[in-house]
């Protein structure tokens, strides 16, 4: 496989209330509550949560990614407090085939982060820098049906809807949202 060209450290993005870094050792601590909550992970895959070795096996996953194809997920940050409240980022959305190739937009907050503007805000951060630094020239961004919240982020970043599916492997109904750069 040919390096990727950008196979160094993740860049940073800062955003007026947002630090969207590479993931660290330690995060796996500050983001396994967020992976075990029912709630957060209600519209993710088929819903099941993630303990500790779950949520550490995932985020080396996102590193992963990284170093494979020059973006990924960043670890999201209250610039205030430096508190980890999830994720926002790109990555390759292998589990619908039917889409690729593609690059994903994507985010998964905590909870106590929902309602604040904070996936709106990350995710227009990361548009921006697929768009000048990475080149890329579409993004698709894929939701579970009845995820309306993440549903109302895709329209207000400028995604339309593109197709209805489901998931190959759950059989759960999906929408994918698709916007050009």
């Amino acid at each position: 496989m040919a390096e990727s060209p950008r196979s160094l450290e993740a860049p940073a993005l800062t955003t007026p209330r947002l630090l969207l870094r590479q993931w660290r050792d330690d995060d796996a601590d500050a983001f396994a509550p967020i992976t075990a909550d029912p709630e957060v992970m209600r519209y993710i895959h088929d819903g099941s949560t993630l303990d500790r070795a779950g949520t550490g096996a995932r985020i080396a996953l996102w590193r992963r990614h990284w170093e494979q194809h020059g973006f990924g997920l960043y670890a999201v940050e209250l610039r205030a407090t430096g508190e980890l409240i999830g994720f926002t980022g790109l990555a390759t959305p292998l589990f619908l085939p039917e889409i690729m190739p593609a690059v994903e937009i994507g985010w998964r907050l905590g909870r106590s982060s929902w309602g604040q503007g904070y996936a709106t805000e990350a995710a227009r951060a990361v548009v921006d820098q697929a768009r000048s630094e990475f080149g890329l020239k579409r993004l698709v961004s894929v939701h579970i049906v009845g995820n309306e919240a993440s549903a109302r982020v895709m329209v207000k970043l400028g995604m339309r809807l593109d197709r209805e599916t489901v998931q190959p492997d759950t059989g759960r109904p999906l929408r994918v949202y698709a916007m050009d750069l």
